[in-house]
């Protein structure tokens, strides 16, 4: 028998849903109605949550986009941030030049005043009363200032447009750094790339080394020591296999950072770079083409002019003004309607050794632009040199490197057949299948070197994103 209490309390859910129920019905929506239908990305993910692990679709990385040299370079100089940050620049002192520019243009006002006194301000008595100020007072005017005589001011306006110019050099010294990084970056993927293929094979090789002696052990043909030795090299390459990804994924994140992707960057093939010139013509070359040294020199040429401008800041100002207005009502000393030109002569005797202070600021900053700029062209010629000299050892590093890897696959070959036919241990052909993996990791290194290298003597010549025209 139940009690009273739990048939009550039985009751209640029952209650309760109805109650639900009636509210629903009440407000003219149903069950559906008050919960919107979840998103179809939502409602896949639901599913998969509710379902067991095993019954779970597995969660598959995706693909990393792959690009070419060319495209990393136009990305990079397009969404890097420090390229976007130099052209926000470019624009903030074109804002500043349209600042300075507006002082030496003629300028128009427009002003309007109501007065409201207490009462009428009338001189004399009589008919011989004269309004002096009407309790209502409305006034206005339009003033049109023009300076007529003001170098100082037009002085600023030059200066101003010589900062743009030098922004706009900045930008494109912004956007040479950017893309070398890119460059250097993409080049690092492709190594690491090089290196993942080596020592994947390495890893493949080495697996069918351990099977083949695990087999010759089981099958009485050969010892545990081989089969131990193959597993323990087998291990060493997963192991220099794991490394090579990681360092690859760093790589891919690091290039896909410099273009303003988020995530890792693949690339599509190897880049084919302009050839280099001569060390001569690279040398002269890079006076003019360098984005650095193009940027310096145009900092002193408005440095120069800065200097050479600073006698105007001795010359007077001159500045002429018309003004036409209406009074209402008209006064004794003003009428319905009027006008009033002036000129307004400024001229600054005496200032406390401001301006000569300004002059010597102006010498020093230019006196430090043309030592930071022959430093400047001292090392640019200084990378030629170095570029060139590396350029060349680089090609001899890697002919070698190349012939080295050769002789070390060939006796790798012929350990491992020696090894098959029972002819010599394990030991010789691990240690020959070594050799041949060191010296094809350093023919990756050696070509690396020599497309760093090549790519270093556009740099330095200043081919590099693309030769530009004296």
């Amino acid at each position: 028998m139940t009690t009273m209490s739990e048939q009550f309390w039985s009751h209640i859910p029952r209650l309760t849903m109805r109650k639900s129920f009636l509210v629903a019905l009440l407000l003219g929506t149903s069950a559906e109605a008050a919960e919107p239908p979840l998103r179809e990305a939502a409602q896949k993910e639901l599913t998969e949550a509710l379902l067991p692990k095993e019954a779970r679709e597995p969660q598959t990385e995706p693909m990393p986009p792959r690009l070419s040299f060319e495209d990393v370079i136009q990305r990079a100089v397009q969404y890097n941030s420090a390229a976007l940050l130099a052209k926000n620049e470019t624009r903030r002192l074109i804002a500043v030049l349209a600042q300075a520019r507006s002082a030496s243009l003629p300028t128009l006002t427009v002003g309007i005043n109501y007065t409201r006194l207490d009462g009428d301000r009338v001189l004399g008595t009589g008919d011989m009363q004269r309004l002096v100020a009407g309790a209502d007072q409305v006034a206005g005017n339009a003033t049109v200032q023009v300076p007529l005589l003001a170098p100082s001011r037009w002085a600023q306006w030059l200066h101003a447009d010589d900062n743009v110019k030098v922004a706009e050099i900045s930008v494109k010294d912004a956007e040479q750094k950017v893309a070398v990084a890119a460059a250097r970056a993409y080049l690092l993927v492709l190594t690491q790339q090089r290196v993942v293929d080596v020592v994947t094979r390495s890893r493949d090789l080495a697996a069918q080394h351990h099977a083949y002696a695990k087999q010759r052990a089981e099958g009485g043909l050969g010892n545990k020591l081989d089969e131990v030795r193959s597993r323990a090299d087998w291990q060493v390459t997963e192991g220099q296999r794991s490394s090579a990804l990681a360092m690859l994924r760093r790589a891919e994140e690091l290039l896909g950072a410099m273009i303003g992707h988020d995530g890792p960057v693949d690339i599509l093939e190897e880049p084919r770079l302009e050839p280099t010139p001569p060390l001569i013509d690279a040398q002269q070359e890079a006076l003019w083409q360098r984005s650095d040294l193009r940027l310096l020199q145009a900092r002193a040429w408005a440095a120069a002019r800065l200097i050479r401008h600073s006698v105007v800041d001795y010359l007077p100002t001159v500045a002429g003004s018309f003004a036409p207005f209406f009074q209402n009502p008209p006064s004794i000393v003003q009428p319905l309607l009027g006008w009033q030109a002036r000129i307004d002569i400024g001229w600054a005797l005496f200032d406390g050794g401001l301006r000569y202070g300004v002059q010597q600021e102006r010498k020093a900053q230019y006196e430090q632009i043309k030592i930071a700029q022959w430093t400047t062209q001292l090392q640019a010629r200084a990378e030629v040199r170095a570029a060139s000299y590396a350029l060349s050892r680089a090609q001899e590093s890697v002919q070698a490197a190349r012939e080295a890897e050769a002789a070390a696959s060939l006796a790798a070959s012929m350990a491992r057949q020696a090894f098959l036919v029972g002819a010599t241990s394990n030991l010789e052909a691990l240690d020959a299948e070594r050799r041949a993996r060191d010296a094809e990791t350093a023919l990756a290194q050696a070509e690396d070197g020599v497309r760093q290298a090549h790519l270093d003597m556009l740099i330095a010549s200043g081919r590099f994103p693309s030769p530009r025209k004296p």
